[in-house]
């Protein structure tokens, strides 16, 4: 399935994660954006440096701007600059803080929550932004399947939600929720949508009117995205006034463009290319712990909501014990060392180690160990045995799958490189079918593949991750439309315990459920996590400054799960331009603006680093 960011998680399609993110906050879950414009760099001259305009380089998939429907990174991280959420993810350390609403109550034990909305809120349209608003939201989520596709899942506890005046809305539920249920549903105007005819299949795509720090203005399919600033964001409007996407199809070519001063951000870095930014005048790197994780997905046999079989995976990916082998397989701690140069933290499911509270931790003991020996011998139970090519076989059939690998991904086909000989150790043939990103992205949304590289973009409550892996969250079509799914996973007895998480209000107890399902999963191999990357990123910070961090102790500024990344971004000052090396100050940590100081022609950010999130 795709991924998302954040909330929204969504597929990080090759080089995708730096650009998705402008005016930031994060997803999938699921970053937005400021305003920007997207420029094909081949088909268009880019723009000259403006202080008013901040330019990001981009490869990333839209499937629309629609909040109710989108689930990629791209469009979803430039949603959360656009529409503000009733609770927002605060820029410390992700936890709910002020959005729409100014505070929150939670009353009879969990089942109803009272929220007050701020004064004076406005779209940006100059139209007041009132609780009618927020209750339009969540009762197309509830009452319109298609419109629950994005984010169905978050109002699926919901029995009704009520709006007794202007600045109040009350949710009430059908149990005790330990999550809070105003975070991460963008609220749209009511006065726009109601008078959408087909509001599902709205693109969104021009003139939209927000909440957020900026507005999409306007949209053309990989040549730009256009977010202008929003003068009406309750929280004034950003110092930028534009956020420019210049679209590359190569991320080589990405880093080329900021060495030469075409763009200013450019995210999804690969440690080869980081280091090569370390040190270059006018450029800052910055490397944080993010909330991704990456993933092998395996096709465990799709199936529709109702049960309906769909696409081509290959018959013998539904028997957990050839999942189990491939796992078994697959040597990640040397992915890790090679391939990501050390730069990530070995995973363990796909909840990442930047949560350390709900991440399955690494010793536990249902966590297998790279063993080719025992994966020939569940190979061998599972009545595989080996032919005389060395592909295994059974009744008749070989034991031949294949890996869908992005052709502009340098990450994905290193690590083929690797898992192509693994897999022929143990008896199982891989044929790899290099192709486009864009191409994958439909093939897995179709379950056209045995398996392809995956990730998502996680928020700080595990609660939505969690909710896409329910069988409630299947497709409801055979092309697989009509749902949001991690990896096609469907299992009865962790539907059972994503319930009890959600009603658990004594956080170590829920903890414990939420390690007790990551372990089902696992078990169940529907996919094998490989890492937690770091999210690996470089600006010109001889022309922007104010970057604010999430977490704040060694966060990220891309693929936020909020928008504060790139909403305190501001030009420098023509005195800080003229200072030695042209390097400003740089990042803002929780309000406190740190250094960046240069020596020898090398950039050293006076900054602790600290564990955070990652690029959606």
């Amino acid at each position: 399935m795709p991924q998302r960011p954040g909330r929204r998680t969504r597929r990080t399609l090759a080089v995708v994660a730096a650009a998705a993110l402008i005016a930031l906050p994060v997803g999938a879950a699921h970053a937005t954006d400021t305003a920007p414009t997207v420029v094909s760099a081949e088909a268009t001259a880019t723009p000259e440096a403006d202080a008013t305009t901040f330019r990001i380089a981009t490869s990333g998939f839209v499937d629309t701007f629609n909040p109710f429907v989108s689930i990629y990174l791209l469009p979803t991280n430039t949603i959360r600059y656009v529409y503000e959420y009733l609770v927002q993810n605060s820029a410390e350390d992700g936890s709910p803080t002020k959005g729409l609403a100014d505070d929150w109550e939670v009353e009879d034990d969990g089942m109803t929550w009272v929220y007050t909305l701020q004064d004076d809120l406005l779209w940006s349209d100059d139209e007041p932004i009132t609780s009618a608003d927020v209750v339009y939201t969540y009762e197309q989520m509830m009452t319109v399947p298609e419109l629950s596709v994005a984010n169905g899942n978050l109002v699926s506890n919901f029995e009704s939600v009520e709006a007794p005046d202007d600045k109040t809305v009350i949710i009430r539920l059908k149990t005790p929720q330990a999550p809070n249920p105003g975070t991460e549903v963008p609220i749209v105007p009511k006065h726009i949508w109601e008078e959408i005819d087909d509001p599902a299949d709205y693109a969104n795509d021009a003139d939209v009117v927000g909440s957020g720090p900026y507005v999409l203005e306007s949209y053309s399919p990989n040549q730009s995205i256009t977010l202008r600033a929003n003068p009406n964001f309750w929280q004034g409007a950003p110092k930028v006034d534009r956020i420019q996407y210049v679209y590359y199809t190569n991320s080589d070519a990405q880093v080329q463009a900021l060495r030469a001063g075409e763009v200013d951000f450019v995210a999804g870095l690969t440690p080869t290319q980081f280091q090569a930014l370390e040190g270059v005048e006018g450029i800052t790197a910055h490397s944080g712990e993010g909330r991704r994780y990456h993933s092998i997905s395996i096709n465990v046999g799709t199936v529709t909501r109702d049960g309906q079989p769909y696409g081509t995976g290959n018959e013998a990916l539904k028997d957990v014990k050839v999942r189990q082998a491939l796992r078994q397989g697959t040597d990640t701690e040397t992915l890790l060392e090679r391939v990501m140069e050390g730069r990530a933290t070995l995973a363990t499911s796909f909840i990442p180690a930047s949560f350390p509270k709900w991440a399955l931790p690494a010793d536990d003991e249902a966590i297998m160990a790279y063993d080719p020996e025992a994966a020939m011998a569940t190979l061998d139970e599972a009545g595989w045995t080996v032919g005389a090519s060395g592909i295994r076989e059974k009744d008749g059939a070989p034991l031949q799958l294949r890996l869908l690998v992005d052709a502009d991904d340098i990450i994905e086909q290193s690590i083929s490189e690797y898992f192509v000989p693994w897999m022929q150790e143990i008896g199982v043939g891989i044929t790899v079918e290099s192709t486009d990103g864009d191409t994958i992205s439909d093939r897995a949304v179709k379950a056209d593949y045995d398996m392809y590289f995956s990730g998502w973009s996680v928020n700080p409550d595990p609660d939505y991750q969690l909710g896409i892996n329910l069988c409630s969250t299947l497709p409801t079509g055979t092309d697989g439309s009509g749902g949001t799914s991690q990896d096609g996973y469907c299992n009865p007895e962790f539907d059972a315990m994503y319930a009890e998480q959600r009603s658990e209000l004594d956080e170590e107890a829920r903890q414990q459920i939420v390690h007790d399902m990551l372990v089902m999963n696992y078990t169940d191999t529907a996919q094998i996590a490989t890492w937690y990357p770091n999210s690996l990123e470089a600006y010109r910070s001889d022309r922007f400054t104010g970057f604010t961090l999430q977490p704040a102790e060694g966060g990220i500024i891309a693929s936020q799960a909020g928008y504060w990344g790139f909403l305190t971004v501001e030009p420098v000052s023509a005195e800080a331009q003229a200072d030695e090396g042209g390097v400003p100050t740089g990042l803002i940590v929780t309000g406190v603006i740190v250094g960046v100081l240069v020596i020898g022609g090398i950039v050293f950010v006076l900054l602790r680093r600290r564990k955070m999130a990652d690029v959606e």
